[in-house]
């Protein structure tokens, strides 16, 4: 099982821009797809994006495409997720998962974080 520490929340006003981190641990970290999810109140979680193992392909919701993108540095063990022109509805706990498989919105996460507050004012 690995350890997934995320960083990088705030608070922000819209149209700033916001970098977090995931670091992992325990685990090969190239051997896994990582995901970032986000929960809002009162909300279910969400699908914000995915990388694969390599860095070779990325997905992310149509929510916040064009304004997140997802990244990683296998040397380390950590996977990014830039955040530009963010907006209030982008408000929400940010959460970092890992799967051993392929980056999917769809497929079960095998370890989690803790997750990172984000807040966006208007």
């Amino acid at each position: 099982q690995a350890q997934l520490v995320e960083s990088g929340g705030g608070l922000v006003q819209a149209g700033d821009s916001l970098r977090l981190s995931c670091v992992a641990s325990g685990r090969p970290f190239s051997t896994y797809a990582m995901g970032w999810f986000r929960q809002a109140p009162g909300k279910e979680r969400e699908f914000v994006g995915c990388i694969s193992w390599s860095g070779g392909r990325t997905s992310v919701a149509d929510s916040v495409k064009g304004r997140f993108t997802i990244s990683r540095d296998n040397a380390k063990n950590t996977v990014f997720l830039q955040m530009n022109s963010l907006k209030p509805e982008d408000t929400a706990v940010y959460y970092c998962a890992g799967r051993v498989g392929y980056c999917s919105a769809y497929a079960q996460y095998d370890d989690w974080g803790q997750g990172t507050q984000v807040t966006v004012s208007s």
